[in-house]
């Protein structure tokens, strides 16, 4: 469903268990900037009615899981940390068309979006698969479900909004994008890392 050209490899788990603490700060912040994203494209297009309505949702269930990561991180005795960097997101951000209508800006935030949701999903599919851990691998196989909405609803706006931008075939490049940058993550105990 998710179209993504190459899966995670389960063994990144093992990275994962090795520092449990990293990877929920890192999930934590990846909520935030969620949210954060999808109050942006509010701010950009306000006119879009519909587009502000379902983002509106998707940044009050983003702000939710960041509650949700945080209470994990509290109730285990451990410390929410600093914001971290996400490289795989700058690097499918210069991926980003620039040029263009500020309608074409739009789409390719919405796409940008999607991207991040697609792989964000399937890292929380792996995890709940394979994570000793069972009130981790039940909360994550949640989030998947989630992710797996949010994925769907910026393509389904990406089609709606687009007045000249082929989506399906922009989609097309932004998975083989992502294919050609994936292979250097899946080493680090974060969310894409």
């Amino acid at each position: 469903m998710l179209g993504l050209k190459l899966a995670t490899d389960p063994r990144w788990v093992n990275i994962v268990e090795s520092n449990i603490e990293e990877i929920l700060t890192d999930h934590a912040w990846c909520e935030q900037k969620a949210a954060t994203n999808a109050i942006h494209i509010i701010a950009q297009n306000s006119e879009n009615e519909e587009l502000v309505t379902e983002m509106i949702r998707i940044a009050r269930e983003e702000l939710e899981h960041f509650q949700m990561v945080h209470e994990i991180i509290k109730e285990r005795g451990l410390t929410l940390g600093r914001e971290r960097k996400d490289n795989y997101v700058s690097e499918l951000f210069k991926f980003s068309k620039k040029d263009g209508s500020r309608n074409d800006s739009l789409i390719e935030r919405l796409l940008f979006a999607a991207m991040i949701e697609a792989r964000s999903c399937e890292r929380f599919r792996v995890l709940s698969q394979n994570i000793k851990d069972e009130e981790l691998a039940k909360f994550y196989h949640d989030l998947m479900v989630s992710e797996a909405g949010h994925y769907t609803t910026f393509l389904k706006l990406a089609k709606k909004y687009s007045d000249r931008v082929d989506v399906d075939q922009r989609w097309k490049e932004w998975l083989d994008y992502e294919a050609s940058i994936i292979t250097n993550y899946g080493k680090q105990e974060t969310v894409h890392g």
